[in-house]
């Protein structure tokens, strides 16, 4: 209150005085004002970018898994393809064991026929 009477106070001739002290003090703030704006802009810079770091190694973890997966199908597939071409030729064999085994069945079969009708 006291520097508000001394303003009041004061003569014509000091007015210019008093402007000079109120643009100093405008000058003061702005610069402060300007200093805070700043950092704070710094500030959420260096925020944003830990949050894009994080989120960028979480997007590589996930990439890393994938990827471990993918070998893993791919190391299944072929233990797969190797049972698969392995079953492949048992059945083969088992197909030519079976025509055989027809073969034999037809000529006991007819030498049969012929047994039978020679007793009759």
């Amino acid at each position: 209150m006291g520097s508000l009477l001394f303003f009041i106070n004061q003569k014509e001739g000091e007015e210019s005085l008093t402007i000079e002290l109120a643009l100093v003090i405008s000058g003061i703030s702005l610069v402060f004002g300007l200093y805070q704006g700043v950092s704070n802009l710094k500030r959420s810079e260096k925020s944003e970018t830990r949050s894009n770091v994080s989120q960028l190694t979480t997007v590589i973890v996930k990439l890393e898994n994938i990827g471990i997966g993918i070998a893993r199908i791919e190391s299944k597939m072929s233990t797969m393809e190797a049972d698969f071409k392995e079953d492949h030729e048992r059945l083969i064999k088992v197909e030519e064991s079976s025509k055989q085994a027809h073969k034999r069945m037809d000529t006991c079969e007819k030498y049969c026929k012929r047994f039978n009708e020679t007793d009759e």
